[in-house]
């Protein structure tokens, strides 16, 4: 039976139950934080890598994914769960626990990478993308960016790749070599990791040569002045391909972009897909786009190219067309017509393309830049934190800017009091609970 919703002015700490995030130190160092602000701080490993990068005490969850939800249910009765903290919203295990916060009426804090890239981290309340609550017509955009100041200016918070690709490595061996430690885990991942590494031991393998054939492209496109639309692919595995958007994946949307360039678009101009920069290689959308562009009939008018330089790309295009990825806000914000086939924050009246891909490609509709400087300021007000998730600095700027945003969500008496119990606590050394 479900408990009473925790009663907002009830004068105690917080309870922050942080689930699975990335494999960064993101999540233990901002779960200090909170809790030497005087919160309560609970974690739940699902699996070895979580382990690893969870610096403090933590509980387990070792049972099924079909037994989860009655498990979490009663562990946030009884341990008092007040918010929930987790990365990606469309994870099995997190759908679970966004479901169980709704029912309850507890808060929910989802971290994705940022809407606004580079130097910027997301940190929404209740869900991200498909799920976000951000304001959706211009009228609402343009009355909520009256009422905020001028965003200020992003500190640099450029990602470590080296120590990136560290963490990612220890995380998956940790899964890897202790599975009986979590003997009934699944990971929400696709493929198993070790075909993702040798995919890119073979991708880095031939890097070179890629990149040299993308420069090549683009400097043939700027000689030329080549009349082009840009079709920047993203992740088969995305869950903003599989749950926001009517596509099963990839090879789908980019069917039907090549389907409909082909029967609406005018000669000269050409189609030029780009590979996801972090695609690991294991489908080769070379040879599907090449199958595709046979089938309908534009083999000649069509590219594709693993690299480039992304803003120059865009600056150039004619239009690009997306499904519903961070690209389609640098594009918008450099004024280029962008079509967006899936759900996406941005995609508005005023902003992308509305009408039907057909006609994009002889009238693509240009954004209002006016309209698009108001949704950033909106969307840097409501979501954005200055940081990163993969060098200690920018982990450390981003858990200064996080903590007073979580802490906005809270009745002000739970903030009162957390500050209280900090500042009593200072001179004793101890922290709450679990650190």
């Amino acid at each position: 039976m479900l408990q009473p919703r925790p009663d907002p002015t009830d004068a105690s700490p917080a309870t922050f139950l942080f689930l699975q995030g990335l494999a960064s130190t993101f999540f233990s160092d901002l779960g200090k934080a909170l809790a030497g602000r005087g919160h309560r701080v609970r974690r739940i490993n699902f699996c070895p890598g979580d382990w690893l990068f969870w610096r403090g005490d933590a509980d387990h969850y070792r049972g099924t994914r079909p037994g989860w939800e009655a498990w979490l249910d009663t562990y946030v009765a009884t341990h008092g769960v007040t918010d929930i903290v987790l990365f990606g919203d469309c994870r099995p295990y997190h759908v679970v626990a966004r479901a169980v916060a709704v029912a309850r009426g507890l808060r929910v804090h989802v971290f994705e990478e940022g809407y606004i890239r580079p130097n910027w981290i997301t940190c929404e309340l209740g869900g991200v993308n498909g799920y976000s609550t951000l304001p959706k017509t211009a009228e609402t955009v343009r009355a909520v960016a009256r009422r905020l100041p001028q965003p200020g200016r992003a500190m640099p918070s450029t990602g470590d790749m080296a120590l990136r690709s560290i963490w990612d490595v220890g995380y998956n061996v940790a899964n890897v070599c202790f599975p009986y430690l979590y003997p009934r885990f699944r990971s929400h991942r696709p493929t198993h990791i070790a075909m993702e590494y040798a995919g890119w031991i073979k991708k880095f393998s031939r890097r070179g040569r890629t990149r040299r054939e993308a420069a090549r492209c683009n400097e043939i496109y700027n000689a030329v002045g080549c009349d082009y639309f840009l079709l920047p692919l993203q992740l088969d595995s995305d869950y903003q391909i599989r749950v926001h958007s009517p596509f099963l994946g990839v090879e789908g949307f980019m069917d039907r972009v090549i389907k409909s360039f082909a029967e609406a678009s005018e000669a000269p101009s050409r189609l030029l897909v780009k590979l996801h920069p972090l695609d690991a290689g294991l489908i080769n959308w070379r040879k599907f786009a090449r199958a595709s562009a046979r089938r309908h009939g534009v083999s000649e008018r069509l590219d594709f190219i693993d690299g480039g330089d992304l803003p120059s790309l865009i600056a150039g295009a004619r239009g690009v067309v997306i499904v519903n990825s961070t690209v389609g806000m640098l594009s918008l914000e450099m004024g280029r017509p962008t079509m967006a086939l899936g759900t996406a924050i941005y995609n508005m009246p005023g902003l992308t393309h509305q009408g039907d891909i057909d006609g994009f490609w002889t009238a693509p509709t240009a954004p209002d830049l006016g309209l698009m400087a108001d949704f950033r300021r909106v969307v840097l007000h409501r979501t954005q934190v200055n940081g990163g998730y993969f060098s200690k600095s920018a982990i450390a700027r981003a858990v200064a800017a996080t903590v007073p945003r979580m802490e906005a969500a809270l009745p002000d008496a739970l903030v009162a009091v957390a500050r209280t119990i900090r500042e009593g606590e200072a001179g004793t050394g101890r922290l709450a609970e679990v650190y």
